[in-house]
């Protein structure tokens, strides 16, 4: 009798050591096998994958140099005698902002740009100087009406795209543009390059300037008159902050 238990609880303990020492047997638990340690050895595993997804997704910042990049409004003529008007080229000489993106994928980016109104500035060559001046005066205190308005501004809000071989990023930049007082979306492409310590943005956009309530003059009773489309170039270089 004391031979087989001994027996029993030698096959007992080796039972036991099999499962690890899981007590789950007396509350029902069905005992680990290789398929369940292999899965607790992956979540294991997770954390350092999940540290490496983020590092490698950790956002870069890049502040706008006004010195190097270049922005202009554009503007033509309308009108029954719209061949005798001039278009006008504004330079957006003061312009500041910030865009973020996560090298090698995009996404999550984002851009942020704030434009004082008044320093837009006719750079038509079809003006003369003092043309220009009348111009400029025009648009700031009676088109734009800075005085009121002072800032034009545009915050994304959904950046999408798609990486070129060459590192190029083709890219869709969703956002609100606030200008003149009113605030509508706008999706802005843009044609992005990452190099080193140097962001470099260009492409174009344009906005019916109607649908912010920014008026304009016409002369000649109206048959020549600017058109209500604006069209915007831009060529930004960003610096690594």
């Amino acid at each position: 009798m004391k031979f087989s238990l001994s027996i029993l609880a030698l096959s007992s303990a080796l039972l036991i050591g099999s499962t690890g020492g899981n007590i789950s047997e007396s509350t029902g638990a069905a005992p680990q096998n290789a398929k369940s340690r292999h899965a607790i050895g992956r979540i294991s595993a997770a954390p350092n994958a999940i540290d490496s997804t983020v590092r490698t997704a950790a956002v870069v910042r890049y502040r706008i140099s006004t010195a190097q990049s270049r922005f202009m409004a554009n503007v033509g003529s309308g009108g029954p005698l719209w061949f005798m008007g001039h278009a006008h080229h504004f330079a957006i000489r003061d312009f500041t902002g910030e865009a973020t993106i996560s090298p090698g994928s995009l996404a999550p980016a984002s851009l942020e740009m704030t434009v004082k109104a008044a320093s837009l500035e006719e750079t038509g060559k079809n003006f003369t100087e003092q043309q220009k001046q009348m111009i400029n005066n025009m648009a700031r205190k009676q088109v734009l009406e800075v005085g009121e308005y002072p800032e034009i501004v545009f915050k994304s809000t959904n950046i999408t795209g798609t990486m070129k071989p060459d590192g190029h990023y083709e890219a869709n930049i969703g956002g609100e543009l606030t200008l003149h007082g009113v605030t509508r979306p706008i999706a802005i492409p843009a044609q992005v390059t990452v190099n080193g310590n140097t962001l470099h943005a260009n492409g174009e956009f344009s906005v019916n300037r109607s649908d912010y309530k920014v008026k304009t003059h016409s002369i000649k009773w109206g048959t020549i008159r600017v058109r209500n489309k604006i069209r915007f170039e831009f060529d930004i270089v960003a610096n690594k902050v």
